[in-house]
């Protein structure tokens, strides 16, 4: 950090968290700089700077990585859970740095999870406007309609909640069983099985195979591989 940076940003380039819940540590009283509580996300900072994350020292800013992690079916995508169950972190390797997830996977969703050591690459990677596509597997049952998966194709609201277009197509069917791969750029909660029960379907395995340029592969379930830094810079994932 040569030059002055927003200090929600510079929390958020640790690795600690995203910026956004940096901003709730700030307006919470969490964070001083200088020894001094500040209650303001847009204060700037620099390395003559000391800054105190609930009076610890902050991480020191390290190089940006990026990790995929093929997720079991049964954990959730956070660091805990009121209900005891188990969360993706506690099957990461015991050498693995302090991640945060981008974006998030149901409970009962397997496949492909970003992870990453910095709160700012997981905003940017986040965003709408980056377009990244999400493409899932899904195992489906039900009677397919076709009118209602054109209306997926060509974007459709649902609840009162619109959903941008999204690709689909039909692997195979035996009967009422249906395997069928499904591309969306928007990420909502819950989208990929809101947008097939809208087509009368429901979903009985759904697995992200690829975010980006990023593949799952043959990736063993439960495990993690660190994507190469020239990969990333590379595609300009890094600049």
């Amino acid at each position: 950090m040569q030059d002055s940076n927003r200090i929600a940003k510079v929390i958020a380039r640790s690795g600690l968290c995203s910026r956004r819940d940096a901003e709730k540590w700030i307006l919470a009283g969490r964070v001083k700089i200088d020894g001094k509580v500040i209650d303001k996300p847009s204060i700037n900072v620099t390395d003559k700077n000391t800054i105190l994350i609930d009076d610890k020292p902050l991480p020191k800013i390290e190089e940006e990585k990026l990790w995929i992690f093929h997720k079991p079916k049964g954990c959730i995508t956070s660091t805990d859970d009121p209900q005891g169950r188990q969360t993706v972190f506690d099957l990461l390797p015991e050498d693995m740095p302090r991640v945060i997830t981008i974006g998030r996977l149901d409970y009962n969703t397997e496949g492909l999870l970003l992870l990453t050591n910095s709160g700012e690459l997981a905003r940017h990677i986040e965003l709408p406007s980056t377009g990244w596509v999400r493409t899932y597997r899904v195992r489906a049952y039900g009677n397919l309609n076709k009118n209602k998966l054109e209306d997926i194709k060509n974007g459709v609201v649902i609840d009162k909640i619109k959903y941008a277009p999204a690709k689909i197509n039909v692997e195979r069917s035996n009967n009422k069983n249906h395997w069928i791969t499904i591309s969306i750029t928007e990420g909502k909660n819950r989208e990929v099985r809101k947008l097939l029960e809208y087509t009368g379907l429901s979903v009985n395995r759904l697995i992200r195979t690829s975010y980006g340029i990023f593949e799952l592969g043959k990736l063993p379930v439960g495990k993690t591989i660190q994507i190469p830094q020239k990969t990333l810079y590379d595609s300009k994932v890094l600049k």
